[in-house]
Formats: structure tokens, sequence, C-alpha cells
């Protein structure tokens, strides 16, 4: 019988010990650096683009970060800039028809994206090159890493200006929309705070703006927060996400109710498997080889007699001869003669000190025979 007092203090054991686990990981996490995603404005690690933000707030006079919807933008000339960095998620339809009413009523946005196919309307390819130099219409010369122009070149209408290319195409163009104006280029990672003091990184963005005169810059986040992309969520109405996840819920409890199963039925083994097989032969082959074939017909014998007392209320305890009478009565359809000849030999068999690998066979399969009849009738 287990102590109570024991138990208790097992238990008081265990609450301190996941006290001083969960306080250790608070600990831990509160001294972890503060992770930030990439591109974000206020972001100092390598990825961010923290730099050319204080650089543009000590340079301009208003720099704000943006992160309401686009249909808060203005749709009256303001001259502004919005600068789009990598967005992580393509803005829906109505998102882009709302940007596009900021640029055409005269303000402009400068875009960041590696890719940016399926914005605005722009379109673009894939080349293998390795170029470094970067020239503008003017036949100024620019350096960059291979490794952060992207392998995506531009493909400009006949009305866009291109601003900057290089022997494989594009790589920055501007397009007139409305009043106002679209910069895209290629390369995010020039922004990175870990690249932008790199070759001339910082002199290839400052080409992007130099006939660009905005009295506000606004640095886009809304792109940069994944939960204000096209999901499920915001698709439906929230009622009608309530009904649904209703209508899950209660077709669950129904399947349960009903007692319906999912996945594989996995029978237990001890309803398939009474014995070891390993045990069984391991055993039978040390009979075999030890030539033990008495012994195991004794207990082969021994097994019969209690199926006997079980099945037949024959008492273990009586010979096999004197059990004629109650087989003549419990096995009609065997002849008496037979039945005497079977339980005489099967008694002087066990008597007999050793017994060959032939006698041991036939008198097991007689033995066999018995069994049947008694258990199956």
């Amino acid at each position: 019988m287990q102590n109570p007092i024991a138990n208790k203090k097992i238990w008081v054991w265990l609450v301190i010990l996941l006290t001083v686990l969960l306080f250790s990981r608070y600990i831990l996490i509160q001294g972890q650096l503060k992770e930030y995603p990439m591109y974000a404005s206020d972001s100092p690690s390598p990825t961010g683009v923290k730099a050319f933000y204080t650089y543009a707030l000590n340079h301009q006079d208003v720099v704000k970060r943006w992160s309401d919807s686009p249909s808060q933008l203005p749709n009256k000339p303001a001259n502004q800039l919005l600068i789009m960095i990598e967005p992580y998620f393509t803005p829906n339809s109505a998102e882009l028809d709302s940007y596009n009413r900021f640029m055409e009523a005269g303000n402009t946005i400068l875009l960041f994206k590696e890719n940016p196919k399926g914005m605005f309307g722009l379109e673009t390819e894939v080349v293998e090159t390795d170029a470094v130099n970067l020239f503008d219409p003017a036949g100024a010369s620019y350096r960059t890493k291979t490794d952060v122009t992207s392998q995506v070149r531009l493909l400009e209408n006949a009305q866009d200006e291109i601003l900057l290319s290089d022997d494989a195409g594009t790589i920055a163009l501007k397009r007139v929309v409305g009043e106002g104006q679209l910069i895209v280029t290629n390369s995010p990672k020039w922004i990175m705070n870990g690249e932008i003091v790199t070759d001339d990184h910082l002199a290839l963005i400052l080409a992007l703006l130099k006939d660009v005169d905005s009295k506000v810059i606004l640095f886009d986040e809304y792109i940069h927060d994944v939960k204000n992309a096209t999901t499920i969520l915001n698709i439906y109405p929230r009622w009608f996400l309530l009904l649904m996840i209703q209508g899950a819920l209660l077709t669950i409890l129904w399947l349960w109710h009903h007692g319906k199963r999912f996945g594989p039925v996995f029978i237990s083994r001890k309803e398939t498997v009474r014995f070891s097989d390993e045990g069984i032969k391991a055993l039978a082959a040390w009979y075999i080889r030890g030539h033990r074939y008495h012994d195991s017909l004794v207990i082969q014998a021994n097994y019969v007699m209690t199926l006997l007392q079980e099945h037949w209320r024959i008492p273990y305890h009586q010979e096999w001869k004197d059990l004629t009478a109650q087989f003549e009565r419990k096995w009609p359809h065997l002849e008496k003669g037979e039945i005497h000849s079977l339980l005489s030999g099967l008694a002087d068999m066990l008597e007999k000190s050793t017994v060959s690998k032939q006698e041991y066979l036939l008198w097991s399969k007689r033995l066999e025979k018995i069994r049947k009849e008694v258990e199956e009738g």
C-alpha cells in the first residue's frame, strides 16, 4: 500500500520543478535578442532598412511609417513618395486600385521587389548573367554585387523610361501613372542595412530618386504585416465563419455519437496471440533434440486428461484403463473394441521408460484425435 504522505511529497517536488523550469524559460526568453522581420524600417539588423530610413529622416522634413490600408492613402495631389520594399504578399485588386489612385493623384511610388510581376501590370523575365556594372541613360556607371542584384529583368513599355540597366536587360524603370509616377527596381537588397554602404548601392538608390521632389516620404509597413494578406479569415464575413466552425463541431459530435471510426483498426495482440510461437518452437526443438519423446507424450496425455475433466466430468486422477465405460457413453460412434485398445495401449505407452520416435508420432496423433473429440464433439 502506498504511503499518502510520500505521494504528497512527490507532488510538491513536481510542482517546484515545474515552477523552476517555467521561470528559467521566461528568463531565457527575456534575454534573447529581438527578432525583426526583413525590410522593416525600424529594424537595425543587417536585413532591415533602418539605415536608409534614418538617412531620409535627416534629409527630409517629413518621414513617416505607413501601416494603414492603402485605401487610406490620399487621393489628391500631395506630392508624397511611398516607398514599398519587398512586399511579403501581393496586394489584392482592391489594394492595387488604391495604390493606383494614389499615383494618379500626383504622387510617386518607389517599389523595390525582386520579381514585381503581377503588381501594377509589370512584366518580367528571368536571365542568366554575372554582370556587376550598371548604367543609367546618361552613361554613368555603377558597381554592384552579383549576389545582391536579382536575376529577373523588367520588361518595359514604349512609354517607360529606363533608369538603370545592364547587358542582360532593365534593372529599374519609371512609368507615368496619371499625374504621378511609378519607379520600380528589381534589387531590394541594395537598401538593406548590411548592403547599403557596399559598392555603389546608396548611389543607385539616390539615382532612382534624383527626379523625385516629394515633401513627404512614407515607408509602407502595411505590406510587411502578413495579417493583412488576403486569407479565408478576411474574405468571408465573421458570421459565416462562425457558422462554419459550429457546423464542423456539430458534425464531429454527431459522428462521435454514432460511433464512427477514423483511421485504421488495430486489433489487440492478446486477442490474436495466446502463446509465443517462438517459445513453443524452441520448447519443441529441445524435446526433439533430447529425444525426450516419453516426457512429451506424458505432457500431452495430462493435458488431454485435464480436458476430460473440464468437458466430460471425468476425474483427473483416474487411470486411462478405467475410462472405457465413460468413453463408450461419450464416444458412441467408436466401437467398444477400438476404445478398449486405444485406452489400454495408451496406458502401456505411458508406463514405458523409453519411447521411439515412431511410437511417439503415432500416439501423439491418437491423443490429438481424443482432444478434438473432447473439445469439438
